[in-house]
């Protein structure tokens, strides 16, 4: 059911796409299902471009027939999936590893949509693990200032990002002050990156049991 959901949830998304947009393509389980459905678009005459948040997503998207540009200075519509998020369409993400270009094709999109089943969706963000990337040379010293911070990183053993970087798993207290924590990870030289996305979603799509249920960033739910 799941996957159903998965699937559900991304293709409410991909309606959002319109002729001649620029699509932020996103990484992992449930962005893959937005990508076969925007495939099978392209296939049947939609045209769109699009930009890849990882080496896995670029190969998915080239596999369906969807055609890839470099990151652009704007993009019009970004479909990505999510760890965690919650009615504020505050979310954790970075669970693939691909966080850091996410995150900046997020920042480059007009509107961002996180797709996800209703097992993602919680009350307050925060339970789930902040991957933090960082630079090989800095690990050491990034990993003390996030202990500092109460984070307990530890290393994503055996993982190295698109990047050629690391990733820092954390675990902060519940009662995190999290954009006070995301400004505090920010500032550490060193890292490059972090799985806070909370002023970057513009709405949300969640299917649970097959019913869909559309958040959007500062409106009631529908």
């Amino acid at each position: 059911m799941i996957e159903t959901d998965k699937r559900l949830a991304a293709l409410a998304a991909v309606a959002e796409v319109r002729a001649g947009m620029i699509v932020g393509l996103g990484t992992g389980s449930t962005a893959a299902f937005a990508i076969d459905a925007l495939g099978e678009q392209v296939r049947a005459g939609l045209m769109i471009s699009a930009v890849a948040t990882s080496l896995a997503t670029e190969r998915h998207a080239r596999a369906v027939g969807i055609p890839l540009i470099d990151l652009p200075a704007t993009i019009d519509l970004t479909i990505d999936g999510a760890d965690e998020i919650d009615d504020a369409c505050h979310a954790i993400k970075g669970a693939g590893g691909a966080m850091l270009r996410e995150k900046i094709v997020a920042a480059a999109s007009a509107r961002m949509l996180v797709i996800a089943d209703g097992s993602k969706r919680v009350a307050r963000i925060g339970a789930a693990k902040i991957p933090v990337e960082v630079l090989p040379f800095a690990e050491a010293f990034v990993a003390a200032r996030l202990a500092d911070l109460g984070g307990a990183p530890v290393l994503r053993a055996g993982f190295v990002t698109d990047q050629g970087n690391r990733i820092l798993d954390c675990r902060f207290p519940v009662d995190t002050d999290m954009r006070a924590l995301a400004a505090e990870i920010a500032g550490i030289p060193g890292a490059l990156g972090h799985g806070l996305f909370l002023s970057e979603v513009d709405a949300a799509y969640i299917a649970s049991d097959g019913v869909v249920t559309r958040l959007e960033r500062g409106a009631r739910t529908r």
